[in-house]
Parts: C-alpha cells; structure tokens; sequence
C-alpha cells in the first residue's frame, strides 16, 4: 500500500503539476517556498545593505567634497599670502641695497687711513658687501692700509665670490 500511494500519489501530483503549474508535491512545494523567502529575505537583507553602503559613499563623498573646498579656500588664502611676502621682500631688499650704497657712499668718501681700521673690525660678510659695491680705485687705497692677513683674506673671498657669480651666471645660460 505505501509503494502503491507512493506511485499514486506521485502520478497524481504529476497531472495537477502539468495542469496546475507546480508539478511537485505538497512537502516539495513548502520547501521550494521556504527557499523562495529565504533567498528573498537573503536578497532584501543584501538590498538593505548596498543601501547602508550607498548611504556612507554618499556621506564619504559630501565631506570629500567639504575638505576639498575648504583646501581650495587656504589655497588661495595662501597665494595671496605669498604674493604679499614677495612685495615685502621686494620692498626690503631694494631698502637694504639703498641702506648698502649709502654704507659705500660713506666710505668711499672717507679717507683710507680713516677707513682701513673700520674695515679690519667688520664681519666678513659685510665687509664683502661693502667692498663688493664700492669702485676699484677707492678700494685700493684702503686693503692697502689694512693689515696684511685681513686685506689678503678679503681679496680671497672677492675672488671666490666672483668664480661663483660666473659660474652661476654660465649654468644658468
């Protein structure tokens, strides 16, 4: 009796699915349902969570966006900052060259006995300045009166100076 249900059951299950659409019994179309809500819960959950990941890209994004234009706000802040700094430097530099010739004006002016002691007590490099600006013939007089290691000194570091200067004067042709 349980092969003849088995097989009756089955034949009849076999007419109502070509008719009825499913083709399987009860206990199977339970199970094939079971399956459908599991894999459309599983694809609502994943649904749930592309948005969620959509929702933070887009948040992501919005905050990209902010930093990026709070970047593009210092840029220019500092590109006004540094036009001003190349306008100060300017301005400081042409008051330092005005400071410096009037520096040569003076002692070109002095007499070499007076300027050759002033010259063996001042800094290397600003003496160097000084010398560097000043015309050869007022130079002259005054190494002349300075002690013989400063003036020798000097005339060393003018020279190198100017190796320097040609150098970079050759590079940069």
């Amino acid at each position: 009796a349980g092969a003849g249900e088995g097989k009756g059951g089955g034949d009849g299950a076999g007419g109502e699915g070509d008719a009825g659409g499913g083709g399987a019994p009860p206990e199977a179309a339970d199970i094939s349902s079971a399956a459908e809500v599991k894999l459309v819960q599983a694809l609502s959950d994943r649904r749930e969570e592309l948005d969620r990941g959509a929702g933070a890209l887009d948040m992501r994004e919005g905050l990209l966006k902010a930093a990026e234009k709070r970047i593009d706000e210092k840029l220019k802040e500092l590109k006004v900052i540094q036009v001003d700094l190349k306008g100060l430097l300017k301005k400081y530099d042409g008051q330092e060259e005005a400071s410096m010739r009037s520096l040569v004006k003076i002692y070109e002016n002095m007499k070499p006995k007076s300027a050759a002691p002033i010259f063996e007590k001042l800094e290397m490099d600003i003496l160097l300045d000084v010398v560097s600006r000043m015309r050869e013939a007022k130079v002259a007089p005054i190494l002349a009166r300075m002690n013989p290691a400063k003036a020798r000194a000097v005339t060393q570091e003018l020279a190198q100076r100017r190796k320097l200067s040609t150098i970079a004067r050759q590079g940069g042709s």
